[in-house]
């Protein structure tokens, strides 16, 4: 095999690679999200985002579960959830990240309304 072959076929390969992580990585969060909603369903009446509002909202549960939801919504890009999550927002500071069953998450807020404000999600489209 000559090098021209050698490298339009490790090209191949890798452009393969590429997509077959991309897809099953896309289907994994697709899936985690629906987990997390039938999960908040289970609990909170209403659609996903509602569902997951309110789990957000209930004092009981704890910060691990609430910053999964907060996941959930980026991830849904649902408008609907935008205020209700810039209300929960006081600012992300890099240098102070709290940990994830410590507090709500700025940061997981911060990446969220990102997302619900037209923010790029690679992945939506193959799952959604």
């Amino acid at each position: 095999m000559n090098r021209k072959k050698l490298v339009v076929y490790i090209i191949g390969v890798g452009v393969m690679f590429f997509l077959l992580t991309f897809f099953v990585s896309a289907n994994l969060i697709g899936g985690e999200v629906e987990n997390r909603c039938k999960i908040a369903q289970q609990e909170y009446e209403g659609d996903c985002v509602e569902a997951l509002m309110r789990l957000i909202e209930d004092e009981t549960n704890d910060y691990g579960e609430k910053n999964n939801a907060i996941w959930a919504l980026g991830q849904l890009g649902d408008k609907r959830a935008l205020l209700f999550l810039q209300k929960y927002y006081t600012g992300y500071d890099s240098n102070n990240r709290t940990k994830q069953n410590e507090a709500i998450s700025q940061y997981e807020l911060y990446k969220a309304i990102k997302l619900l404000n037209g923010g790029f999600n690679a992945t939506a489209f193959i799952w959604r």
